[in-house]
């Protein structure tokens, strides 16, 4: 487990550092924040550095921190090193900055944020393309907890078919609409410091029993092999090795695109920004943003490890379609059935965690954007009817069609991805007008890393323009070379402007 152990100390105490430089570069101040000047009762709310902590980790973390190391794993023990890299560097670097700027801004949501550094052509194409993510994500996010409340708590087979699984998503559908419509520290404020808990119980449960239940990690430095690990293709049982994955698939872009949310999330801009309007001091920024990054870097880095141990120990097949069934073995097997049955509960507390405010940032950030009052209930509730139209559409969809889920998904993971450039490119716009320019290289290197990751992805997967990947990697590269172009001639000429107004 050394391997493991080194991935941890580059997670803490490069958060710690990294997490100290982008506090130095921001520089918060005792200026009011919104949650006073512009307080209102329902989404500017005056609350404690632990709620809003605690609510930001719950809004971010979905069932990605899980998901996506349980198979980016797959690739070897290699995962150790790069999800606490990506997230020290990239993620919480992106969720502090998104959040801060957002903050200073007056409790603005992204979509403003975007406006107000890009052009009106990159803010259109942006809003729309967070509009649909954030659909998407409230489709995923009452599937993925639906279907393991439905067969992994209840016992029910979660077929279409079965009143059982439309009773429980209509359930978690009825909580997100009045999470998305009534004020956020009547429901949201109250609820969440015991999804937390529970939460906090898998995580930590699971880590600490790995030790006591004989799970074994292959180091970095060994033969990538474990003698009873297995996979299952066409029926047939087969040994599987992560060397022999890792050579079959592409590392790059194919393992940063599936672990995702552990190292980078696109999504978390939009959450991040709620969080804006409750904050009571900019100082609590690097603990509110940074640090919960770090912490659903933490979830990554342990989901990661047990899947790695019961693919070795031969209690699961290593295949990356099975991996919401890896979750419930793991948690029975290390935590015993009741705690394994608690776990799993903390577990759909992810996803359904965020699938409520990635709603409620839609109705905000739609709202804000095309004026529409939400001052009431009522109106709130009007508003969001719609949007809620349009999740039930895709959710239908997406269970009663073979394939329909696996389609939403890859189009979700991808997606959010991207969506960080954007975050990025406005980012970079920031420093050059604050005259922070030399910082800038901090937001330039990951988006240009994700840039390339993104594009070559969607040039040759099937769901999207299906090209090799000798082609999707040449294209990448210009696109990325331009996409780093941009922000820096832009930049600079943002500043040169910013400059002459003094």
């Amino acid at each position: 487990m050394i391997t493991f152990f080194i991935g941890l100390a580059i997670l803490i105490i490069g958060g710690l550092f990294y997490g100290k430089l982008c506090t130095k570069v921001f520089g918060p101040d005792d200026r009011k924040t919104p949650c006073y000047t512009k307080e209102d009762g329902v989404d500017f709310v005056p609350m404690p550095l632990w709620k809003n902590s605690l609510i930001n980790l719950l809004n971010i973390a979905g069932t990605g921190p899980i998901l996506g190391p349980i198979q980016g794993i797959l690739f070897g023990p290699i995962a150790f090193i790069t999800i606490p890299l990506g997230n020290v560097i990239a993620g919480a670097m992106h969720d502090y900055f998104c959040g801060m700027i957002c903050l200073r801004d007056g409790g603005t949501q992204m979509p403003k944020m975007i406006s107000k550094y890009s052009n009106k052509t990159v803010y259109t194409i942006y809003q729309i393309f967070v509009s649909l993510l954030l659909l998407l994500v409230g489709a995923v996010f009452i599937y993925t907890p639906g279907d393991l409340a439905a067969t992994q708590v209840f016992g029910f087979d979660g077929k279409a078919t079965s009143v059982s699984t439309w009773i429980i998503y209509g359930v978690i559908f009825a909580y997100y609409l009045v999470a998305t419509v009534f004020p956020i520290d009547a429901i949201i404020g109250k609820i969440y410091p015991i999804f937390g808990l529970i939460l906090l119980f898998s995580a930590v449960g699971v880590f600490i029993s790995m030790f006591f239940n004989g799970y074994q990690l292959i180091e970095l430095w060994e033969v990538w092999d474990a003698p009873q690990a297995y996979q299952i293709i066409d029926g047939v049982t087969q040994h599987f090795s992560y060397a022999d994955y890792f050579s079959a698939n592409k590392f790059i872009p194919i393992f940063f695109i599936t672990v995702a949310c552990g190292l980078l999330s696109g999504f978390h801009s939009t959450q991040t920004a709620i969080i804006t309007r409750t904050m009571k001091s900019e100082y609590e920024g690097r603990t509110t943003f940074y640090g919960m990054m770090i912490v659903e870097g933490f979830i990554a880095m342990v989901w990661a490890a047990a899947a790695m141990g019961a693919y070795n120990l031969g209690i699961q097949a290593a295949d990356p379609s099975l991996a919401t069934a890896t979750v419930g073995i793991i948690c029975k097997d290390l935590l015993g059935p009741i705690g394994g049955i608690i776990a799993i509960i903390g577990i759909i507390v992810l996803p359904v965690t965020s699938g409520d405010t990635a709603l409620r940032s839609l109705r905000l950030a739609l709202s804000e954007s095309l004026n529409i009052d939400q001052s009431t209930n009522k109106k709130r509730l009007a508003f969001s009817s719609i949007i809620f139209i349009l999740v039930a559409a895709i959710l239908v969809w997406a269970k009663t069609n073979p394939g329909g889920f696996n389609t939403l998904w890859r189009y979700f993971a991808w997606s959010n991805q991207t969506l960080a450039l954007f975050a990025f490119l406005a980012i970079t716009i920031w420093m050059f007008e604050k005259g922070k320019g030399k910082w800038a290289w901090m937001p330039v290197i990951p988006g240009a890393f994700y840039a390339f990751h993104t594009i070559s992805f969607i040039i040759n997967a099937k769901i999207g323009f299906g090209q090799p990947w000798e082609v999707a990697y040449p294209i990448a590269a210009v696109v990325t070379l331009a996409y780093v172009a941009l922000l820096l001639l832009w930049g600079k000429k943002r500043s040169a402007v910013k400059a002459g107004k003094r």
